[in-house]
């Protein structure tokens, strides 16, 4: 005869969906990760085929962990893209090649318990809002630096997932007719303010300077600057240098601005690799929100911090949604 207690719901499941791998996760009551895995993508497999590898992989880490599925009390699933979160679609990812797939029924197919989908940007902000830097607040503005900007937003302790298809912070317009982006239009938050803008900057910066400590920096092959290479420069003095960093903070700061001035957070989290320069990269982003913030100190000013969780955020998130 079972014990009853064996069937418990302890634990929650996370997948976090890249272009590149596949993040599986257990997570407990306490939002500590017991269990993760991952696989790699492999895009040109078509979304039947990563969807069963995905069911598959998180059936392994289950037994691998000795975690029955009946202990399990849902699963969460973050990818990018844009998602109709109420019925579980993935509408249209560029990463994956993935049009209206329904990706909630089709992995209930392999596991049969309540799931959610949303983006994984917006998993990544809800996992640092329950288990990491934004633990204890109730508004939060996650702002993601990579290949583009992404981000998630924290109302009342309650992710806002806006309508169908989600909020793409990395789309606002910061400079009209400004620089062509990913997306179509012209002058995006992306354009001046992702990883890869701030590369871009510095290549073409670095080319018009040959002096630049960037060259010496990369032994003159431009192609090996990254987003590291202009801060490490600027720190030594390179005027080159401290101009790109100058203006990533100027741009960056705008954006970061505009989502204060929306939903007025109580702290601001920033992620992505840029964020690996630390105080370098926040106390003049602070300042700079300090002089340019509607109505300054006459009221709250949120802090803007670094994200903690790292590469977990978007497993813990995800089994929070």
């Amino acid at each position: 005869m079972s014990n009853k207690s064996d069937a418990v719901e302890k634990y929650r499941i996370g997948i976090d969906i890249g272009g590149t791998n596949i993040k599986f996760g257990i997570i407990d009551e306490n939002n500590k990760i017991i269990g993760k895995s991952s696989i790699k993508t492999q895009v040109l497999l078509g979304w039947e085929k990563i969807i069963e590898n995905i069911g598959k992989g998180v059936l392994t880490l289950l037994e691998k962990n000795k975690v029955p599925l009946l202990q399990c009390k849902s699963m969460g699933v973050g990818s990018p893209g844009v998602v109709d979160h109420k019925n579980g679609v993935l509408m249209y990812s560029n990463n994956l090649k993935w049009e209206n797939v329904l990706l909630v029924e089709e992995l209930n197919k392999y596991i049969t318990i309540p799931t959610k989908l949303s983006n994984d940007a917006n998993c990544a902000a809800l996992g640092e809002a329950v288990a990491g830097r934004a633990r204890g607040y109730q508004d939060v503005v996650m702002i993601t630096l990579g290949t583009g900007v992404g981000g998630g937003i924290i109302s009342d302790k309650k992710l806002f997932e806006g309508g169908i298809g989600g909020i793409e912070i990395g789309h606002m317009v910061l400079v009209v007719d400004g620089i062509k982006c990913s997306c179509g239009r012209n002058g995006c938050f992306e354009s001046y303010s992702s990883a890869t803008a701030l590369v871009r900057e510095a290549r073409d910066a670095a080319i018009k300077n040959p002096q630049s400590l960037m060259n010496k920096i990369v032994k003159n092959d431009t192609g090996k600057i990254n987003g590291a290479t202009p801060f490490e420069a600027a720190k030594r003095g390179d005027i080159a240098g401290k101009k790109v960093v100058e203006n990533y903070i100027k741009y960056l700061g705008e954006g970061i601005i505009d989502m204060i001035n929306i939903f007025r957070p109580e702290i601001v989290l920033l992620s992505g690799g840029v964020c690996n320069q630390g105080k370098y990269l926040t106390d003049p982003i602070n300042e700079y929100i300090k002089r340019h913030t509607y109505a300054g100190s006459r009221i709250h000013i949120p802090s803007v911090e670094v994200a903690t969780l790292g590469n977990d955020a978007g497993l813990i998130g995800a089994a929070n949604l």
